[in-house]
């Protein structure tokens, strides 16, 4: 199976990138129009981006590529041989609409004859929502004059988006030699350079790639790139990781926590191409199974706290596109990116995950103007009437219909839900006092609820239920998602407090079909995915076993250092759910909380 590299900024995802020669299998967009995400695909056997290197017929790429990412996430290759160094580098700039790829190749002792260059061919285009289905329209590639090259893009009728490169504004002094051609429903293409190096040479392409509406929009994308220069484009895009940067301490750590804090912030949101307006998804690639849907839960209780960590500024976006794009289905399984209705079925968590995220965001920030959009509070407004239609008539229970694995639930109030309840009524009573009269008596009273109810006895000692009926019904259970072990991290008990401390000990120990207790990653899983989650981690280090997870998560490869569903219990390879976004930002939350996160001191 290949490994990917990613890499991508607000407009654009790389998700696909060959670790094995360096080859960019798709490229993908988010699209209001489209209610999704957009992917350009190469074909069978011909990826839509691949470079290449000859010295003196020797393939460079064949001889192995050696990657590093820059500031934990632009990634770049080393090869060599005959005393030939290769260097490729993929950036995706801050705040622009393209990438580059730039190939550097520096000569020997001897002079040699060298081939370098870009091949692409672009096969298939999917639109993705969860499902990705082929886009069924002509494909167009033809000369312009507005990039002194060639354009591709896709027409179904109107204009649906263009592709662009630009490696000049002078072709009379340019080397470069660039080539285009259908084949059929394919468009395959190429730019290189070729010629002669001498002892102690090097030659240098650098192709930028701009995204647009049209061809217009996309060639002067790549054209800004060109005239920004890439030594200006790379500065800008390391100065803006560094100021983001985090460190615990410790090497290893670090570059977990930056790699998976940074793919959240790209792959877990972005602009959409046609409206630019930012929007959230649970991942912008189409490796993980459910793409390119808005989660309330995954974007705000997982994703949200990395973010703010990050860029104060964006997670202000976040609440915003949250409490108006989003508000009006909120609580509700799952939606478009335009907010309406993709999966039906209430969950409690989901309802609850706005004010989690936006009392988290007061409290880091100190900005309380966004409490007074309008927005927001009717937002709140509407949280809260949804939750009083969810209230038991016998007891200050909340039932929901899925539970935070979006599964069906056994018992319909469920502990872990309740919490959140108890926390949100709590929050807005502290960020609104006095607006919602009667939070914190309600509050009150589920808390009083979940400890007369949800509080059953196994083996002579208390714990906490998973899910109950108020009928006798009650479930031992727990799923990471939403799991019981993240009690003491929302304040409702200590991690002292004997109940907990039960409760842990049953969902952990060996006779628990989903503790992989005896497994060297010794995490929880669930039916959803059995075996050991990656969240499952991120719950320990945010509860009481904060060295154990440390050395769980030193054993799991993941999706290639990125966060994924679930990995195996023996090896720590993912297996389900790659390059699961919203899943990487409370990973590298989980890290920064556990072991004293703060900024990088730039030197």
């Amino acid at each position: 199976m290949s490994e990917y590299l990613v890499t991508g900024n607000e407009y654009l995802s790389l998700p696909t990138i060959r670790q094995s020669d360096g080859a960019l299998e798709g490229l993908s967009f988010l699209h209001m129009g489209a209610k999704g995400m957009i992917e350009l695909r190469g074909g069978e056997g011909q990826p839509l981006l691949a470079p290449y290197a000859e010295e003196d017929g020797l393939d460079l790429i064949g001889s192995g590529l050696a990657w590093e990412r820059l500031h934990s996430w632009v990634p770049r290759f080393t090869a060599g041989s005959g005393g030939f160094a290769l260097e490729g580098t993929l950036l995706a700039p801050i705040g622009e609409r393209g990438f580059g790829y730039r190939l550097l190749l520096r000569g020997g002792d001897k002079g040699a004859q060298f081939k370098l260059g870009l091949r692409g061919c672009w096969a298939g285009t999917l639109h993705s929502v969860n499902e990705s289905k082929p886009i069924e329209a002509e494909k167009h590639a033809y000369a312009s004059g507005w990039n002194h090259s060639f354009v591709m893009d896709m027409r179904p009728g109107l204009s649906l988006f263009a592709f662009a490169p630009a490696f000049t504004e002078d072709r009379a002094a340019c080397p470069v030699r660039d080539w285009f051609e259908k084949r059929g429903d394919e468009v395959r293409f190429g730019l290189g350079l070729e010629g002669r190096l001498g002892a102690g040479e090097s030659v240098q392409l650098c192709v930028w790639f701009g995204l647009g509406f049209e061809e217009v929009s996309a060639s002067t994308s790549a054209k800004e790139l060109l005239r920004q220069g890439w030594d200006a484009e790379l500065q800008k895009t390391l100065g803006w990781l560094a100021a983001r940067e985090r460190t615990v301490g410790d090497a290893k750590l670090d570059g977990t926590l930056n790699l998976n804090m940074f793919f959240s912030c790209f792959f877990g949101g972005g602009l959409t191409l046609d409206t630019e307006e930012f929007v959230l998804v649970t991942s912008r690639s189409p490796r993980y199974y459910v793409s390119a849907a808005y989660w309330d839960r995954d974007s705000l209780l997982w994703s949200f706290p990395a973010i703010l960590l990050a860029d104060s500024g964006m997670a202000a976006e976040m609440l915003r596109y949250v409490f108006t794009r989003q508000i009006r289905n909120v609580g509700i399984h799952s939606r478009f990116i335009d907010g309406t209705l993709l999966e039906p079925g209430f969950e409690l968590d989901e309802l609850c995950a706005p004010v989690v995220a936006l009392g988290m965001y007061v409290e880091k920030t100190g900005d309380r103007a966004i409490l007074d959009e309008a927005c927001v509070k009717s937002g709140i407004d509407r949280i809260l009437k949804r939750l009083g239609t969810k209230r038991s008539p016998e007891a200050a229970l909340y039932e929901t219909f899925l539970q935070p694995t979006d599964d069906m639930r056994s018992y319909p109030y469920i502990c872990y839900d309740n919490m959140l309840v108890w926390y949100m009524l709590r929050k807005i009573d502290e960020l609104y006092p006095g607006r919602w009269p009667g939070l914190a008596e309600e509050a009150g009273a589920v808390r009083a609820a979940i400890m007369e109810h949800c509080v059953k006895e196994k083996d002579g000692k208390p714990m906490f239920a998973w899910s109950v009926d108020l009928k006798g019904g009650w479930d031992v259970y727990d799923e990471p998602p939403g799991s019981l072990l993240l009690l003491p991290h929302y304040g409702f008990c200590g991690m002292d407090d004997e109940v907990w401390k039960n409760t842990a000990e049953v969902i952990r120990r060996e006779d628990y079909p989903y503790s992989f207790a005896a497994c060297p990653i010794a995490e929880i899983g669930c039916p959803h995915a059995p075996h050991p989650w990656v969240l499952s981690i991120s719950n320990s280090l945010l509860s009481d076993r904060r060295e154990e997870a440390r050395r769980h998560l030193a054993l799991c490869s993941m999706d290639n250092g990125i966060a994924c569903e679930s990995v195996d219990e023996y090896t720590g390879e993912c297996r389900t759910g790659e390059a699961f976004a919203t899943c990487a930002g409370f990973l590298a939350y989980a890290i920064d909380s556990a072991f004293g996160g703060r900024k990088r001191v730039i030197e």
